[in-house]
């Protein structure tokens, strides 16, 4: 594990493939998710030459929970952050839901050096939601049933085939969500605002090559392939819907996610 220092805190971080001199590509997970959500991704790249920095959240994982903002732009600055301390040059970003709006809002903020985007399961925009839901949702973020629940709907987004090594994983969630203060930053994440519509409204496609991935099953949308077209649609990109798979595609289907990756990173170096 490493950390990348930024003005409020430390972002934690796992770097696979350092010594290597293939393209960077940087991932951000989702909102009360965990850096090794992408464990397989990040080996399988290095594998094939790439070095691949994957980072905790503010207030997520091993991360610190000084922060006081938790929004996808701030994570998008601690992702452009991690690019250039990594070396600054031209960049693949891959994120998953919340963390895919921030990729997108690294793209537009730094074409220079964000050459790809790869978007998992993007949450863009807020999904539709009645007052009941919403009720609910308030019901289930308090403590101290919260964090039990959390792990449990967690769980549930993993519609579809289960990953190697998924009870480990909802154990990490669980250790994540226990501590007080770790609890509070991770409910500013879920409840903050998501400030990637911001960016897309309004604007051209991002520079950045861009490939949407979606779950055929994921939980997060009742019509998933129409919400995938629409993301694809913003960020003028191509679509991948992903048969026996939930709102996870890095961990539950890396056979499919990991290959898309890497076409995407020749793209970018043909491009280039």
């Amino acid at each position: 594990m490493h950390h990348l220092q930024r003005p409020e805190g430390r972002i934690a971080y796992d770097l696979y493939g350092a010594e290597h001199t293939g393209t960077t590509v940087i991932c951000v997970p989702g909102m009360f998710d965990h850096r090794s959500s992408f464990r397989f991704v990040g080996a399988a790249l290095a594998a094939a030459g790439h070095s691949v920095a994957v980072m905790d959240l503010r207030g997520h994982g091993d991360s610190d929970t000084a922060f006081d903002d938790h929004t996808d732009h701030a994570a998008a600055t601690d992702a452009i952050a991690l690019a250039e301390e990594l070396g600054g040059g031209p960049t693949v970003m891959v994120g998953n839901s919340l963390g895919a709006g921030a990729v997108t809002i690294a793209a537009f903020e730094r074409p220079d050096m964000v050459a790809g985007i790869t978007l998992l399961a993007p949450f863009l925009r807020p999904p539709r939601s009645t007052r009941a839901t919403r009720a609910l949702q308030r019901v289930l973020l308090t403590r101290p049933w919260a964090p039990r629940a959390l792990a449990l709907f967690y769980g549930r987004l993993h519609a579809g085939r289960t990953p190697e090594g998924h009870r480990e994983q909802l154990e990490r969630i669980r250790r994540m969500l226990r501590p007080a203060d770790r609890y509070r930053a991770v409910l500013a994440t879920v409840n903050g605002p998501k400030r990637a519509v911001e960016w897309i409204e309004g604007s051209e496609h991002p520079n950045a090559e861009a490939v949407v991935v979606m779950g055929e099953r994921d939980p997060d949308w009742k019509d998933p392939r129409a919400e995938a077209r629409w993301a694809a649609s913003v960020v003028g990109g191509r679509l991948v819907m992903v048969p026996d798979c939930g709102h996870y595609p890095q961990s539950q289907r890396p056979d499919v996610v990991v290959p898309v990756i890497t076409e995407l990173i020749e793209r970018v170096n043909a491009g280039a």
